[in-house]
């Protein structure tokens, strides 16, 4: 004889016990007004999954958004650098000529001043290494009428002389090298000396000047120095410089001092070259 399992409820209360739990719910959303049980799971599950997957669509639309208007500026940002660019060089090449112009004009001055002298005007192409042009090469040569111990001219006044030549070159020594000797003219005096090159003084900017007779000539400071006219290789009357500082000498008998040269020679871009030389002119060629 078997013995049926009391414990296993019947189908049709299982369905009776649901249909009660259904009728349950409906009587608790229609009278507390919660939205319903199906509301309240979906405002703990499905409300929260959307709010996070709307914000992420939102911060995915503004990175896109950010991304374009980078993509943008970007673009933009070239184009500007690009006008910039253009501008600075626009700028650049208008203030180079402008400089030029400056430097032409001051050899045109130069030219006018000393218009006795014929000419030629030439570029400085080459200097000795240093950061002063003591002894420098020039794009003219013996094919443009340059020869050795022309007298060399810039800025106001006298720059060297010419050591060397070729065809479409000339080698220039400055006034300021160690091994330059110019007998020189205070202008208002008429007396001599000799100015000698000493590129340790071009730091201070000055050129040394010594034998100038101790007299009863006044030179005081800012005269005028020239090139004498007992010089053997310099023209008469090429500006040297204004005198700085003057004191005579311990034998009494000399005075010596430092002269401001006429000339910036750390920038000699052009020079003036004159095509005679001192023997051309003494013995009349």
């Amino acid at each position: 004889m078997k013995i049926k399992n009391q414990s296993r409820l019947p189908g049709r209360y299982v369905l009776i016990l649901l249909t009660l739990l259904c009728l349950l719910l409906l009587g608790i959303e229609r009278f507390t007004d919660t939205g319903g049980p199906f509301r309240i799971i979906a405002n703990y599950t499905v409300v929260p999954m959307q709010k996070g997957i709307s914000y992420v669509g939102m911060w995915i639309s503004d990175m896109s958004d950010n991304f374009e208007t980078m993509k943008e500026m970007r673009k933009k940002n070239a184009k500007l650098q690009s006008k910039v660019d253009a501008l600075t060089i626009d700028n650049t090449r208008l203030r180079q000529e402008q400089y030029e112009l400056e430097r032409l004009r001051e050899l045109y001055k130069l030219d006018e001043n000393y218009s006795d002298y014929e000419k030629v005007g030439a570029h400085v192409i080459a200097n000795n290494g240093s950061n002063w042009f003591s002894d420098f090469t020039i794009d003219k040569g013996t094919s443009d009428g340059i020869k050795v111990n022309c007298n060399v001219m810039a800025g106001s006044g006298l720059v060297g002389i010419v050591t060397e030549t070729g065809p479409n070159y000339a080698r220039v020594r400055s006034i300021i090298d160690d091994a330059s000797n110019v007998s020189g003219m205070i202008l208002s005096t008429s007396d001599t000396c000799m100015v000698r090159g000493d590129l340790s003084l071009m730091s201070d900017g000055r050129l040394r000047f010594e034998k100038l007779a101790n007299n009863d000539n006044k030179v005081e400071v800012g005269e005028q120095v020239v090139t004498s006219h007992v010089s053997s290789r310099f023209v008469q009357g090429l500006f040297i410089g204004y005198v700085s500082e003057i004191e005579v000498d311990s034998n009494n008998l000399t005075r010596s001092g430092y002269i401001t040269p006429a000339v910036d020679f750390s920038k000699l871009q052009e020079v003036l070259v004159i095509t005679k030389t001192k023997d051309d002119m003494v013995g009349g060629k």
